[in-house]
């Protein structure tokens, strides 16, 4: 039997790495200690690790695996199919629709996460959300073929609503890059969606690579609380 994860190492969530180096340091009562002494930014960042134990725990199913496998890199050529992936989110609803690629990585996310045979989301109690758009104020990504960013912002906005501005960098002059040599469109929606649909028709304009919208890809998150403990979502059942 062979263990395959992959979990993102990222400012939005606990990572892998961060858990095999410390996950058997942690005590036994760590998700009991109260963080109300801490700031507001530590408590979000205990909160983000509280949950990812939590995920760890419930969907790796032995720790022994771990250390048995010793969480060897790897990649989709050797390891198409994982048994779990674990990753943040920007914003997650009700629904568990997910809003990421806040920092870029929406498109090799996405395949990652529909690689995998379970997709666990973790984040801190800043990240839940009723509806999309109500903590997350930045609007959807959507990576595009920079000749098409202005043709494909132009049909969002007529089609959509509100509008999808391109993402520039802070660090540098000119627009953020992705990995995939691509730019990103900030869509900062107006009202509610049928989200499916309109990820769906997104996808379809010409020159978009992918969107930030995970629909019906996640099937629990876990939220680290304010208060130490960590709240499980699961699907809403129809």
């Amino acid at each position: 039997m062979t263990l395959q994860g992959w979990v993102s190492f990222n400012k939005h969530a606990a990572g892998f790495a961060y858990l095999a180096s410390r996950r058997l340091a942690v005590p036994n009562n760590y998700k009991h200690v109260c963080l109300f002494s801490q700031s507001a930014a530590n408590m979000a960042e205990e909160a983000k690790k509280l949950a990812a134990y939590a995920a760890v725990d419930n969907h790796i199913q032995a720790r022994q695996l771990i250390l048995q496998h010793g969480l060897t890199l790897s990649d989709l050529d050797r390891h198409p199919e994982l048994d779990v992936a674990i990753d943040g989110a920007d914003e997650v609803d009700k629904d568990l629709t997910l809003i990421k690629g806040g920092g870029g990585c929406l498109t090799q996310e996405k395949i990652v996460a529909g690689c995998a045979k379970h997709f666990v989301v973790i984040a801190d109690y800043r990240k839940d959300s009723k509806a999309l758009g109500q903590q997350w104020k930045k609007g959807v990504p959507v990576e595009v073929i920079p000749m098409a960013h202005v043709p494909v912002s132009r049909t969002i906005a007529k089609r959509f609503g509100g509008e999808a501005n391109l993402r520039m960098a802070v660090s540098k002059a000119g627009p953020v890059v992705t990995d995939n040599s691509n730019f990103i469109l900030d869509w900062k929606f107006e009202h509610a969606q049928n989200w499916k649909e309109v990820n769906t028709a997104i996808k379809m304009i010409p020159g978009v690579v992918e969107t930030g919208l995970f629909v019906g890809m996640a099937e629990r998150a876990y939220f680290g609380m304010e208060d130490g403990s960590v709240q499980v979502r699961d699907p809403a059942v129809n």
